[in-house]
């Protein structure tokens, strides 16, 4: 969408971040099926001539060394849909939970330093951190490790599980809402998924 923006494409470009992963949950993994939610959010996305307002930096990276770490195993060309994969649960969505985590955390503690470092922002100067709702124990882990304070890292797990695609778009919605931040706020955005893939942004609001 900014590069749309930039090149004078459009003037107005809606982002949207959608799931509904209950559809691909295993209801019978007591360990799983309570770590996800359905949401959708979305932000406007305008020009602007303010050099202090936009989005100042993203970043995206992959390896693909760590497809199988989160997948849902059939229903595509390499294992198509059968009687079989339907009674063994292979189309829902699968985790190898320790790579995960540590690929999580890894690559959130590499975002952070990096969005900072390209824009010569200190842990003062960023007002919110706004990561993926991925779970307590990565975001903790990972704010730990690059000594940022909680009190900095946006939460809100714990009310509407893990969204994938829409948990930053709601996220970022409930902290506007509460006050959290606001015009001149500087905001890092923080993502990592499947695939595997990591990405962050610097944004003046």
């Amino acid at each position: 969408a900014e590069q749309f923006i930039l090149a004078g494409r459009c003037r107005n470009a809606l982002v949207i971040g959608a799931e509904t992963l209950t559809r691909f949950t295993d209801w019978t993994d007591r360990a799983s099926c309570v770590l996800f939610g359905d949401a959708a959010g979305a932000a406007v996305l305008q020009p602007t001539t303010d050099p202090l307002k936009g989005v100042e930096y993203t970043v995206l990276r992959a390896d693909g060394n760590g497809w199988d770490f989160i997948t849902i195993p059939a229903g595509g060309a390499a294992m198509p849909a059968s009687r079989q994969t339907v009674d063994d649960h292979q189309h829902f969505l699968q985790m190898r939970g320790r790579e995960v985590y540590k690929f999580a955390v890894e690559k959130m503690q590499w975002l952070l330093g990096d969005c900072m470092a390209a824009c010569g922002l200190e842990i003062e100067d960023v007002d919110l951190v706004v990561p993926h709702q991925v779970n307590m124990r990565i975001l903790k882990a990972a704010a730990a490790r690059h000594k940022f304070p909680m009190e900095k890292v946006y939460v809100n797990i714990d009310r509407y599980g893990n969204t994938s695609a829409a948990s930053i778009p709601l996220a970022l919605h409930d902290a506007v809402q509460a006050g959290r931040v606001g015009p001149g706020s500087t905001v890092l955005l923080i993502a990592f998924g499947a695939g595997l893939t990591w990405a962050g942004a610097v944004v003046r609001l």
